[in-house]
């Protein structure tokens, strides 16, 4: 018994019907084209994360200005 109740058998004859209507060329072109897509994907996630790290880390290493006492050091700072 293979995959869900699908044996080898009906896997391999599902695999021909598919290379049969579609021929390897296209099927190649199909894959490469997929591929490109999860690659293209995979790149622009890691994208993200490491723009969002870097404001992540911008933000912490910037005093927060709703706080009281780092309003006045900044209108300390601009007066002198």
């Amino acid at each position: 018994m293979g995959l869900g109740g699908i044996s080898l058998w009906q896997l391999l004859i599902i695999l021909l019907i598919v290379v049969l209507i579609f021929g390897t060329k296209r099927l190649k072109n199909i894959g490469s084209d997929l591929g490109g897509a999860v690659k293209g994907f995979r790149s622009s996630m890691q994208d993200g994360e490491s723009e969002a790290e870097k404001e992540q880390l911008a933000d912490q290493s910037k005093p927060d200005a709703d706080f009281p006492e780092n309003k006045a050091k900044e209108k300390d700072e601009t007066k002198a």
